[in-house]
This record gives C-alpha cells, sequence and structure tokens, in this order.
C-alpha cells in the first residue's frame, strides 16, 4: 500500500497537487498553516497507487511518496 507524506508548513495552498491526484486522495484543510495559507492533507487509504504527479507537481517539495 502506498502513502504520501505533506509537510504542510512548507506547503503555500497551490492546490497542484490536488489537481493532480487522479484518485482526488488530496484535500484542502480548514486550517492554517505557518505561512497563513490553507494546506493540503492525504485521505489515508488503500486508494493510492503511489504514482507520485503530487510530489512531482509540487513546486516546494512538500511531499514525499512511500510504496
Amino acid at each position: 500500500m502506498a502513502y504520501i507524506k505533506i509537510d504542510k508548513e512548507k506547503c503555500k495552498g497551490c492546490l497542484l497537487c490536488m489537481t493532480n491526484c487522479p484518485k482526488g486522495l488530496i484535500i484542502q484543510d480548514e486550517e492554517i498553516n505557518i505561512k497563513g495559507v490553507r494546506a493540503v492533507s492525504f485521505k489515508n487509504n488503500s486508494e493510492c497507487t503511489g504514482c507520485a504527479f503530487c510530489a512531482l507537481m509540487c513546486p516546494d517539495v512538500c511531499i514525499e511518496v512511500y510504496k
């Protein structure tokens, strides 16, 4: 089972990872991070394939993919 880890404090809320996740497993948080933006979260379930589109799209390298 694959999963991702997101560094929420580095996230600038651009949502590129969210729009490029083919399974729709990344959502925007309600809480605000240290940068004053709504970061993203991973809906941890068994649907993640570890495709790494989210990590490739993240301009700030906030996402790590584990398979």
